[in-house]
């Protein structure tokens, strides 16, 4: 007959891999054991357990295989001057789920995150995976290598942690996972191609998006569906060489000719931003090469050649501290500052943001489209990005449809800050009807939206 304690450790791992983190009175009362034999096989497991929480608080799981990979990997963080250092470590536990540390650092955490506990990846690294256009790109160049799926957004989190630990050197953010990951970045630091000279942006630019139209790019991942590459390019007085390139077709089509007129309107929507007080916005420039328009904006995750710093959108962060269905900016910022997370300063900047987008007809506002930067356990705004006038972008087919704007009106409440915005809004429309970048057609439709903002404006 077998002794009870022998079957009690064989039960003990059955245990953690099907139920994850159990606290050990838990235990105890499942293998009905005294605490003190619970703990000395808790010991002779230790290799092989992930272990979070202190005090009554503390939980017990095993450790789960990753693509035959058993282990804990570190978390590195590069800051703004470019210096690495390890930040947390990730284990993954059974039956799923991970256990990465992060109270303490700048990411706030809530509820069992507070002890490490994740029901899933934890939400920084969501933002890492490849997303959008050159996330499709990247998985078409690298699935085979990788073994996983053509689609990212089809991905396991298994396929994710795969994915950023064998070539997380370049993603959104300052963090990296895992030893293969980083040592790709230190090769980076000795081995990066010199910045585009004024003189080589128009032909480089043309050639790129030629290449990750044809071949796919394998480099950074960046979120969105404009088609669009990554850059290195030097400009005087700029913060980073490092630049995100959306552009436009070369064939002079209507749905061409419109998608250059938007990317002139996303670039005039920024500088309007970056001039409100209080407002950020990401650095922009229109380039025009061969019959492309190309809108270039820089990167500001990164700082000079080398430093990077924290990156969230908003998405991961409502799935991961609020949980709301929710994808209304202010509706989400209100419950980021009633649970200490984001500044009231902060709320009513999104809020301006919100109306301004909506006056400016950007039908795309999903909440991968605001960020911000964690900070001492609280979130912080991130500058603004992808602000264009999407109503009236084309069709999938290539079609041009005729839509009329119907600019939002609001409640009595919000009429100050709707004012503030419209003016605002206002300016977009007014220099995007005045720039000669701009099609004739879509700036006489530019006029029209002006002056029905001012009308607006003074009946509200």
């Amino acid at each position: 007959m077998r002794r009870p304690d022998i079957a009690a450790r064989d039960q003990l791992g059955v245990l953690l891999a099907r139920h994850g983190p159990v606290s050990a009175p838990a235990l105890v009362a499942e293998l009905g054991v005294s605490t003190a034999t619970l703990h000395r096989m808790l010991v002779e497991m230790s290799g092989r357990l992930v272990v979070g929480g202190r005090a009554r608080r503390r939980r017990y799981a095993l450790q789960r295989q990753v693509r035959g990979e058993t282990g804990e990997l570190p978390l590195y963080r590069v800051d703004i001057d470019g210096r690495a250092e390890q930040l947390s470590r990730l284990a993954p536990m059974a039956p799923q789920g991970s256990w990465m540390p992060l109270a303490g650092t700048d990411w706030p955490v809530v509820d069992e995150a507070v002890d490490g506990w994740w029901g899933g990846l934890p939400y920084p690294l969501y933002d890492m995976r490849p997303q959008g256009y050159m996330g499709r790109q990247f998985a078409r160049a690298e699935h085979r290598q990788l073994g996983v799926g053509l689609d990212p957004n089809a991905w396991s989190d298994d396929d994710i942690l795969h994915v950023l630990r064998l070539r997380g050197a370049d993603f959104s953010g300052n963090l990296i996972l895992g030893d293969p990951a980083y040592e790709r970045w230190l090769v980076t630091r000795v081995a990066t191609p010199a910045p585009l000279s004024a003189a080589e942006w128009g032909a480089a630019y043309a050639a790129m998006a030629a290449d990750a139209i044809a071949a796919g790019v394998a480099g950074s991942s960046a979120a969105g569906e404009f088609p669009k590459f990554a850059a290195l390019r030097e400009l005087p007085g700029s913060s980073t060489p490092h630049v995100l390139v959306k552009f436009s077709g070369a064939d002079g089509s209507p749905a061409v000719q419109r998608w250059a007129d938007l990317l002139v309107c996303e670039h005039l929507s920024l500088t309007r931003i970056a001039g409100v007080a209080g407002l950020q916005a990401a650095a922009s420039r229109i380039v025009q090469h061969a019959g492309r328009t190309f809108l270039e904006v820089e990167r500001f995750d990164r700082h000079g050649d080398f430093g990077r710093s924290a990156l969230c959108s908003l998405a991961s962060i409502n799935a991961a501290l609020i949980g709301e269905a929710s994808t209304d900016w202010t509706r989400l910022a209100s419950r980021l500052a009633d649970a200490g997370l984001l500044q009231a300063q902060d709320a009513a900047r999104i809020e301006l943001l919100w109306w301004f987008g909506r006056l400016i007809a950007n039908t795309d506002m999903h909440t991968g489209n605001l960020s911000f930067s964690p900070t001492a356990g609280q979130l912080a705004l991130a500058p603004a990005y992808d602000m264009l006038p999407m109503l009236y972008a084309p069709l999938p087919g290539g079609e041009v449809p005729a839509r009329e704007f119907e600019p939002p009106l609001p409640l009595p409440q919000q009429r100050p800050v709707w004012l503030a915005a419209c003016a605002e809004a206002l300016g977009v429309w007014q220099a995007a009807a005045a720039d000669s970048r701009i099609s004739a057609g879509f700036r006489a439709l530019c006029r029209r939206n002006a002056e029905r903002l001012l009308q607006l404006a003074d009946r509200v």
